[in-house]
């Protein structure tokens, strides 16, 4: 396959095996925006009721303070994962990035809903294009092995730290206003910006061939946005409603025409050929499970800590410091972790701490104890980031061709942020329908969903460790007849 080349300056080689200042300085730039990417889909989470009250936002039109992020983030990314193929990822990132600081400056100072909900909407899009961006600079300025896996092990933990930190960052931050919660990354993105232009300069940056896939990208980014859309609005229209059900068939029928289309047109805007590589599979399912099922859970206990035991926001925000925490301390460990035992073996032991995490919650009851329920079983959470994220991403790219590396960080992204949609949409309607005497009836239940979905991604992740281990076995075959 031809590339287009871009001459200029190049980022210090990660080939060289010692990392100098200057590499080290474009991956804190790389690792601070996607700490504020995942930081702003959680942070606002404690916000809302301060928001609601101040704005006079209907429950209806809350949610959308939320949704509208998910809404621009998981409906753009395979989009933007392929325009920074096409433009180029440094370009790309960096426009974006100005997008995002723009954005959250005007999402803290609005005084009206819907403003506040456009604002959210144009920073989720800008997310979009920042994330997979960022992603395909590491996973083409880093060699594929220890050093790529050292380097996606820090990006990864960083993206896992904002998100399981966020509540309790928001916490703080609501306790002062709710508006920090919105201007706090506009200084950190302006700086990461200056800082990108500085440490991530015109490097020679292959680039693929073709022009864009016009069809491609119109259906598939209809069909995301519907998707996730309908999966919002549809506790509230109903699911079995004609809205909810056209609205699916419609998403299903723009899919429809985007697989048709990426089979015919010259230059794809996604090659299915990728996948047909089943660790690429299972790491975007399993990334749809972790995402998912947490996203679920963290708005059940939200509702449980604030409206059912009246803890306050920072109390709410402090309970999740444990996982947030664990993620933090261990971000350096997780490349040498995934060197030393691969990432088969730490997706294996991330799930079951993910699966056992969700049944610690399951034991709730009107008076939690600290140190035998909510402290182990967010630990358990914790373990389950700091292993599962990680690891997803590395398997995600391992082995993809440089060209297509935005593709397949933008699958990635678009598997976990479409999977919260979906996962939050469901409990969000087994928790309203619950009719039980007991209001614990329905946190039980709607926890169950995220148990269940924690067994399931078990279960695929075990599929992937027997697949490893036959195929070790079949290569030791070959040798031993060499």
């Amino acid at each position: 396959m031809r590339m287009h080349v871009l001459l200029g300056p190049m980022i210090p080689s990660s080939h060289e095996g010692r990392w100098d200042a200057r590499l080290w300085a474009a991956l804190a730039v790389l690792c601070a925006v996607v700490f504020l990417d995942a930081l702003d889909v959680s942070m606002v989470g404690v916000a809302l009721p301060s928001i609601q009250a101040d704005l006079g936002l209907s429950t209806s039109a809350l949610q959308w303070v939320v949704s509208g992020y998910v809404l621009g983030y998981g409906g753009l990314l395979l989009l933007g994962g392929r325009t920074a193929d096409l433009l180029g990822r440094r370009r790309v990132f960096l426009v974006a990035l100005a997008v995002f600081a723009v954005a959250s400056l005007l999402g803290g100072i609005v005084d009206d809903g819907g403003l506040l909900i456009a604002a959210r909407f144009v920073k989720g899009i800008s997310a979009a294009f920042t994330a997979p961006a960022a992603l395909s600079i590491i996973t083409t300025t880093f060699a594929e092995g220890p050093a790529r896996n050292r380097a996606l092990s820090i990006f990864t933990a960083s993206g896992a730290s904002g998100f399981s930190l966020g509540l309790v960052i928001s916490g703080l931050l609501t306790s002062l206003n709710w508006r920090w919660t919105f201007l706090m990354p506009v200084p950190v993105a302006i700086i990461a910006l200056v800082a990108a232009l500085k440490f991530l300069p015109r490097h020679r940056e292959e680039r693929a061939e073709g022009g864009h896939d016009l069809i491609g990208a119109v259906t598939i980014t209809a069909s995301m946005l519907l998707l996730v859309f309908t999966v919002v609005e549809a506790p509230e229209a109903g699911w079995g409603s004609v809205r909810t059900i056209g609205s699916l068939l419609g998403a299903a029928a723009l899919l429809a025409v985007f697989v048709i289309a990426e089979l015919k047109v010259r230059h794809p805007l996604v090659r299915l050929g990728i996948l047909r590589s089943g660790p690429i599979v299972r790491a975007n399912l399993g990334l749809v499970i972790l995402f998912g099922s947490y996203v679920g859970f963290q708005f059940v206990a939200m509702q449980y800590f604030q409206n059912f035991l009246h803890w306050s926001a920072l109390e709410t925000a402090l309970a999740f410091l444990p996982a947030g925490l664990l993620v933090a301390v261990t971000s350096t460990k997780m490349g040498d972790l995934a060197d030393r035992f691969g990432t088969a073996r730490l997706i294996v032991i991330g799930s079951a701490a993910l699966a056992g995490g969700y049944a610690f919650f399951l034991r709730l009851d009107g008076a939690p104890s600290l140190a035998t329920l909510i402290i182990p079983g967010m630990v358990l959470l914790g373990v389950a980031f700091a292993l599962s994220f990680p690891s997803l991403n590395i398997q995600a790219t391992n082995g993809v061709a440089d060209d297509e590396q935005g593709l397949a960080s933008g699958l990635l992204n678009t598997s976990g942020q479409v999977g919260g949609a979906v996962v939050l949409a469901v409990v969000t309607a087994v928790l309203t329908s619950s009719t039980g005497a007991d209001p614990l009836d329905g946190f039980h239940a709607a926890i169950a969903v995220s148990a269940i979905l924690g067994l399931v991604g078990l279960g695929i992740s075990l599929t992937g460790l027997l697949g490893s281990r036959t195929a070790v076995r079949e290569e030791e075959k070959v040798l031993e007849t060499v």
